[in-house]
């Protein structure tokens, strides 16, 4: 089986549960009273944008839907890849909101037709020494994993190509112990992909 494969979970298509997303609230105050990590207000929904004027009217809608929720406007971008990121901002203090508006994209989305175009959807954390964190929906699965990369490390003085990026698997591991009764957490650690410069990361 191919690494898209992998990714867009073909073996065992699971009946998504969008309403497991609201469990991001009660997941957050557990984490942050275990690991001191907080919400940065970013998250965002990662998709395999269709070819079409219904998806592109469909894109629109969602786009709209969120620019009129009095916050900023929302960003799409596309990354190499070729997945379409949708990323939506509120304050650090309104995860709440954020996660409606996760829920709102998936959802309608999916009401469109187009939820087998879901891939994941996240939103960002960041720990008292400024360390990034994710928790990362695997819209497929129904289910939930963390992602913690490691800053990157400079280019070497002497042309060394820089190190590759790298991720903090223990705090990963030490993450799904503290909030693993709050969210539905994806068992095979070979589907926690590297999300690196994912937008709300």
């Amino acid at each position: 089986m191919g690494f898209l494969d992998t990714l867009l979970g073909r073996s065992k298509p699971v009946k998504p549960d969008l309403d497991r997303l609201f469990g991001l609230s009660t997941a957050a105050v557990t984490l942050e009273a275990a690991t001191g990590f907080t919400p940065t207000g970013f998250g965002s929904v990662c998709f395999r944008a269709a070819e079409g004027g219904a998806f592109a009217r469909l894109q629109r809608d969602v786009q709209e839907l969120l620019d009129a929720d009095e916050g900023p406007e929302v960003e799409i971008s596309t990354d190499t890849y070729g997945y379409t990121w949708l990323l939506a901002e509120h304050r650090p203090d309104e995860l709440p909101d954020l996660v409606t508006d996760l829920h709102a994209v998936n959802a309608t989305l999916e009401s469109g037709g187009f939820g087998p175009h879901l891939l994941c959807s996240l939103a960002g954390f960041r720990g008292p020494d400024g360390q990034r964190l994710a928790l990362v929906y695997l819209y497929k699965r129904g289910t939930f994993y963390p992602f913690a990369p490691l800053a990157a490390a400079a280019s070497h003085p002497h042309g060394h190509a820089p190190q590759p990026p790298k991720r903090d698997n223990a705090l990963e591991l030490q993450v799904r112990g503290a909030i693993g009764a709050d969210l539905p957490f994806e068992d095979d650690l070979g589907r926690w992909f590297p999300l690196w410069g994912a937008p709300g990361l």
